[in-house]
């Protein structure tokens, strides 16, 4: 008897035909499920129900409230044929009677004899809300539905029912109670709390995340559940996003520490733990940047400061940089070792420092400037005035000689110094100007790059043996040497002739 399901009826009759009666009475006829006919009081009665439920559960969903055993007494109505149910009020009652497949149900409320007075524009008004919170209550894109005790639901909104029919889309009809579309009752779950659930639609295995919310009303609990997939994804991403950072974090040879708004230490890579030779539990335990600091002076991995006064000084001025804006610091440690300290302001306060050994980088600068002290040192102890050109023809190198000679200090600023430059100071020498011609190609890397030399014989110095030679890396080399020449140095001769 009123199976779950949709089934077309095997007649059509009329209310009138098979009870006698008269249409002002409160009087359903049903066939299985489906609503064969009804008096005139009692389409009245159901049009005030949940408007997304089919006539049969809206028709039990109207009267579960005053019959709660409704469901269970129906179904002794195929073996008993008739049945009378009373109304927890004490007054109403349900008249049952099962005839030829047809269900009839007359519905009495009140006492017979009982006069009943009422405000007809207070009623309309009531009405009027009532179909209003209704319209609301079943458009809002929230799911709500009630749970009694037993965990059977005993009310649900219009987007309850739509969710049920999605995970059923075979069923047209659906039974009462309603089917519970959570795999658990929320009648225990404990209130103001939220409670994030799953269900899966079956055909299409997509998975719907809901926070679920409960409030207690008498024995019965009301149920909210809001959308929560797009913060379900949000927050996968977010640990995905973490464990993507935590990853490149753990390869980083650079050691990382994030202190949030508080100066406590939020965030820390495995880097930071070698260079600071500060323990992860300790780390772990989220320092202040103070005792941070504090610490790697114990472990000799900051500067000693001559006084605690000057350090805890130097700790404000590092926290106040960083805080502004990019700040870095060059660390030489008691160890020997170099550490490159970069401090840079986060969102919402939090401050993130950078620590870099950078002992080899430091000891390759100092071992390179080194060689290049040496080389120039080399270089200014000839007696010949040496300068070097690039291959762009600006000057790169010269030795104390050359400054000597030519007057000049290029102390810092070799590079402003071009061929054409140089060469309009050596054309003191001589007023050849094919001579000076041929060592500007020369020098800027215009011309053969064979080696070349010229004896001059001028008023100032005597002779003077000017030597052109290529060195590395396309650069070029003039060379000016008084006196009589070195061994080897062509004889004196026109420059006419030696140049041709």
């Amino acid at each position: 008897m009123l199976a779950v399901g949709y089934l077309q009826p095997k007649r059509r009759v009329t209310w009138d035909k098979l009870t006698g009666v008269s249409g002002d009475d409160m009087t359903f006829l049903f066939e299985d499920d489906e609503l064969v006919d009804a008096s005139e009081e009692a389409h009245v009665f159901l049009a005030s129900g949940p408007e997304t439920l089919p006539p049969w559960p809206r028709f039990l969903a109207l009267l579960a409230g005053s019959f709660p055993d409704i469901g269970s007494r129906l179904g002794q109505l195929a073996e008993l044929g008739k049945l009378e149910l009373r109304a927890r009020d004490g007054k109403s009652r349900l008249d049952a009677e099962l005839k030829n497949g047809l269900t009839r149900f007359s519905l009495h409320q009140g006492e017979e004899d009982e006069a009943v007075e009422y405000d007809s524009f207070a009623v309309t008004a009531m009405a009027e809300e009532l179909d209003v919170l209704r319209t609301v209550v079943d458009d809002a894109p929230v799911l709500a539905w009630r749970e009694d005790e037993d965990g059977n639901v005993t009310w649900a909104n219009g987007a309850y029912i739509d969710l049920l029919h999605r995970m059923q889309p075979k069923k047209a009809t659906l039974a009462w109670p309603l089917p519970r579309a959570f795999s658990h009752s929320f009648h225990d779950c404990e209130t103001d709390v939220l409670h994030r659930v799953s269900i899966t639609i079956p055909y299409i295995e997509q998975v719907i995340w809901y926070d679920c919310s409960t409030r207690e009303m008498g024995d019965e609990t009301l149920v909210f559940a809001v959308p929560a997939d797009r913060l379900v994804q949000a927050e996968r991403s977010r640990i995905e996003f973490l464990q993507t950072l935590t990853k490149t974090f753990a390869d980083l040879p650079t050691g990382l520490a994030v202190f949030d708004r508080g100066r406590q230490l939020a965030l820390f890579n495995p880097a930071l733990t070698d260079l600071s030779s500060l323990e992860p539990h300790f780390l772990s335990s989220r320092p202040t940047l103070v005792s941070f600091l504090d610490h790697l002076r114990e472990a000799q991995r900051m500067p000693e400061p001559k006084d605690y006064k000057s350090w805890r000084a130097s700790i404000a001025e590092l926290e106040s940089a960083a805080s502004e804006g990019m700040h870095q610091e060059i660390w030489s440690l008691p160890t020997g070792q170099t550490y490159r300290v970069t401090g840079q302001p986060h969102p919402d306060g939090a401050v993130a420092f950078l620590f870099e050994d950078i002992s080899a980088e430091m000891s390759l600068t100092r071992r390179f400037r080194s060689e290049l002290e040496m080389g120039q040192a080399v270089v200014d102890s000839l007696d010949e005035a040496i300068a070097v050109f690039a291959h762009t023809g600006s000057m790169v190198l010269c030795n104390r000689a050359y400054q000597e000679l030519w007057n000049c200090d290029l102390v810092g600023s070799l590079s402003d110094v071009s061929a054409q430059e140089a060469v309009r100071d050596w054309s003191a020498l001589s007023d050849d100007d094919a001579l000076w011609t041929r060592a500007t190609r020369f020098l800027s890397g215009r011309s053969d790059r064979r080696s070349w030399s010229v004896v001059l014989d001028t008023a100032a110095y005597g002779l003077v043996t000017c030597r052109f030679a290529p060195v590395a890396g396309g650069a070029a080399l003039a060379g000016f040497k008084l006196g009589d020449g070195a061994a080897g140095a062509p004889e004196r001769s026109d420059v006419a002739k030696m140049t041709a």
